[in-house]
């Protein structure tokens, strides 16, 4: 799924910190919808999503 589309998604409730963490964990969308409002788009916005759920 695109970096793009899991911005719009609904987080889970509660995250469970695994790693790496899972694509609807509630920091890992936070991550990128912040990524995406700031302006980023395409490889870049893709990179965020990468290092969301690796921390």
């Amino acid at each position: 799924m695109k970096p793009s589309k899991l911005a719009a998604q609904k987080p889970k409730k509660k995250c469970c910190r695994s790693k790496p963490r899972c694509k609807r964990c509630p920091v890992v969308i936070n991550k990128v919808h912040k990524a995406e409002l700031s302006g980023l788009r395409g490889k870049e916005l893709e990179k965020v999503f990468k290092r969301a759920r690796k921390s």
